[in-house]
């Protein structure tokens, strides 16, 4: 196999903290490698030094000739003021929507996506940072490569969008390096892993099980040696004290790898003996919806719902982005009112939600002051475990438990805000995206928490390996309404959406029909419907401006010079106004 990149005794530091020590490795043709680690343990410094996106401290890199490489980390910046369709298509000369239209991996890259539910003609500036990053992802799938190197690309993906990326990467015969924590997609994408750990890169054959079980045997051979030297240095000792003695005989022992491999697995969920400890810590009724509905701006969410949650359900609440799952959360944790019908809470719900916004704590507290805050120990299932040991749990070794808590990074503070919140010994766990910013080794310290956790569980995941792991049922919005139970699982919800898709494609044609009888195509209707909606944008928030002026203007009656500037800002934003009102009224007959 040709060689791409090669790496000959690298190093890299930050401040006095080696990153990176004496690393030697490579990237062969065909090679799809997953990058696993602890949070701040190197692995994106490792990804910009292959990429040559930063220089090393010590060492050499080396890129075959004519290397065609497409680099996406999390620092990837997009052109200024480019729309969808400068920063995707115009790098590759496509200048019509027949030339694009015609290539097969562009349909599909940016269908797979969303590019073309976020509109080709918007401007990104206009976009949340995980849409920047699928617009980023998006421009580098489109070209022809040798190699591709991602830096979490599945951070901002739901799972349909997991699936599709793992499915398009299998298809492609360029090489990868993709650092992830979606264990699901490693096993499924990777043939090769490496292990970034104090500064080396150990490396493995295979995906995320073959990782597993390679790092058990690892850690038992290296438990062993260790008690053999042991042994032997007791062994000294007693010689030195009595004096040699000739043996008869020697102790017989035989270590069958498999079975040392699996000796500490802890047994399968006892789903029985939970249920029935949780209807004792939560009686009948937990969290139940009655009729209700819930509106999204214009977008009803729910119509006319009853859903009953009960004590020890373990639910997974899957949906495309945008299609309101945190809404729903926010609604079942009381955070927010339904438009009609009516939620009800069991009287011993002890609620805990984490929500995907960081919480301020005081910037001077001490991590282990901030879990204390909480409670001194906690009882989670068979586990009692002092704010401490929770807190080593989550990341948090003993010297690292003394660092302020306005020191540490997102990364780190979401970590501290799920332990506080499983201090606080709920019996009712809403988990909005739990495992972003977590690597590897801390989640599955959380997976093992609620694995043997007994209470309720609502979990919106976009990482199926958690949910298929700690849920016991699959719910899944599709957007016509309702909530939906899946029994097949995740699975069946896939197998679902893709039916759906494939009947919006056939409408999507009729509607595409429909609009060359207009003199329009499809993607022009689209772009011009979007524009109309950023116009009622712009509506509305001339809107508030004028009634905050308004009020400005009675509060200034008494200051001539400041009511002199407040009329002409008035003048002004009523002359942007109505500009905007004649582009919109223009733009809406066009569309009939």
């Amino acid at each position: 196999m040709v060689n791409l990149v090669n790496l000959e005794t690298v190093s890299k530091s930050y401040g006095v903290r080696p990153l990176l020590d004496g690393v030697s490795l490579g990237v062969s043709e065909g090679e799809r490698i997953g990058v696993v680690g602890l949070n701040g343990g190197g692995k994106t410094t490792l990804l910009e030094v292959l990429a040559g996106n930063a220089e090393p401290g010590a060492g050499r890199v080396s890129h075959s000739r004519d290397l065609r490489m497409a680099v996406v980390t999390q620092r990837t910046e997009l052109p200024e003021k480019a729309t969808v369709r400068n920063a995707v298509l115009d790098p590759h000369g496509y200048t019509a929507e027949h030339e694009w239209a015609a290539d097969p991996r562009v349909r599909s890259v940016l269908g797979g996506l969303g590019m073309t539910r976020l509109g080709l003609d918007t401007p990104v500036e206009d976009f949340s940072g995980g849409e920047r990053r699928r617009v980023a992802l998006a421009a580098a799938l489109v070209r022809d490569l040798d190699l591709l190197v991602l830096d979490e690309p599945t951070n901002h993906l739901d799972v349909e969008g997991v699936r599709w990326l793992a499915d398009h990467l299998l298809e492609r015969k360029c090489a990868l390096v993709i650092v992830t924590h979606d264990r699901w997609f490693l096993d499924t994408v990777c043939n090769r892993t490496w292990e970034v750990v104090d500064g080396k890169v150990e490396q493995y054959e295979g995906g995320y099980a073959d990782w597993v079980y390679a790092r058990a045997e690892r850690a038992r051979i290296a438990q062993a040696t260790e008690e053999k030297r042991q042994n032997l240095a007791r062994k000294e000792l007693a010689w030195l004290q009595r004096g040699a003695k000739a043996r008869t005989s020697k102790p017989r022992y035989r270590v069958e790898a498999a079975e040392a491999l699996i000796s500490d697995v802890p047994e399968p969920r006892d789903s029985v003996e939970l249920l029935a400890f949780a209807k004792r810590r939560l009686g009948k009724t937990v969290l139940e919806l009655e009729d209700v509905d819930l509106e999204i701006g214009d977008r009803k969410l729910l119509e006319n719902v009853t859903w009953r949650i009960g004590p020890g359900d373990r639910i997974g609440l899957v949906g495309v982005n945008g299609s309101g799952k945190t809404t729903l959360l926010k609604l079942l944790a009381g955070e927010r009112e339904p438009d009609a019908g009516k939620r009800v809470e069991g009287k011993t719900v002890r609620m805990a939600h984490l929500t995907q916004e960081l919480h301020d704590l005081p910037g001077q507290w001490r991590v282990l002051e901030a879990i204390e805050d909480v409670a001194k120990t906690v009882t989670l299932g068979k586990y009692e475990l002092s704010a401490s040991q929770l807190g080593e749990r989550f990341g948090f070794g003993k010297g690292r438990q003394w660092t302020p808590v306005g020191d540490l990074s997102g990364g780190e503070r979401r970590r501290l805000q799920l332990a506080r919140l499983l201090m606080a010994e709920p019996n009712v766990l809403i988990l909005d995206e739990p495992t972003n910013d977590l690597d590897i080794d801390t989640l599955q310290q959380l997976e093992d928490l609620l694995d043997t956790w007994p209470g309720t569980m609502i979990v919106v995941s976009h990482d199926r390996y958690l949910v298929e792991r700690v849920c016991d049922s699959v719910h899944a919005l599709f957007g016509d309404g309702g909530i939906t139970h899946l029994p097949g699982g995740i699975d069946e919800y896939l197998s679902r959406r893709h039916s759906l898709l494939a009947a919006e494609s056939s409408v999507g044609k009729q509607a595409t029909d429909a609009s060359a009888s207009r003199g329009m195509s499809g993607a022009e209707e689209h772009a011009a419907r979007k524009e109309l909606a950023r116009y009622e944008r712009q509506l509305d928030k001339l809107a508030k401006r004028e009634t905050d002026l308004h009020e400005k203007l009675a509060e200034a009656a008494t200051e001539p010079e400041r009511l002199a500037e407040l009329n002409a800002e008035l003048q002004s934003l009523h002359q942007e106004k109505d500009d905007l009102e004649t582009r919109w009224m223009e733009l809406a007959d066009q569309l009939g």
